[in-house]
């Protein structure tokens, strides 16, 4: 069975840098594995604006 972690973030834009890359290698030191990255928000030219990065890991049943 997995248990799954649901992560909000940016790619950036012109004031912020984006953070996807740290935040995909923090999980990933903890042992959760990349499923998806779905955006959830859009600007008013359609460009996704936000995105949820969606992990895993097996439960450690025991």
């Amino acid at each position: 069975m997995y248990e799954y972690t649901f992560v909000e973030t940016s790619l950036g834009g012109f004031f912020s840098s984006a953070t996807h890359r740290e935040t995909i290698e923090e999980y990933a030191k903890e042992g959760w594995r990349l499923v998806q990255v779905l955006p959830t928000n859009y600007n008013g030219h359609g460009k996704p604006a936000a995105y949820e990065i969606i992990f895993e890991r097996l439960i450690q049943e025991g």
